[in-house]
């Protein structure tokens, strides 16, 4: 099980953000996700928006060596 990423590139955006986050749990992805979108995106916290959220996660490799 890899962990996994949303990137704020794949929406566009005026401001032109490049942030990516990533974590190993989808809950964990999704609440930081939506931390990020309301407070610099100017989006509201709704169960319609966690959903699109949920659409955009993607897997990433796992990493050769994890501490």
């Amino acid at each position: 099980m890899g962990r996994k990423f949303i990137d704020c590139r794949e929406f566009p955006s005026e401001m032109k953000c490049t942030v990516a986050i990533s974590a190993d749990s989808m809950d964990e992805l999704v609440n930081a996700a939506v931390v990020h979108a309301v407070s610099v995106h100017g989006e509201h916290d709704t169960p319609a928006f966690r959903a699109e959220i949920r659409k955009a996660v993607h897997e990433m490799e796992a990493p050769r060596n994890v501490a």
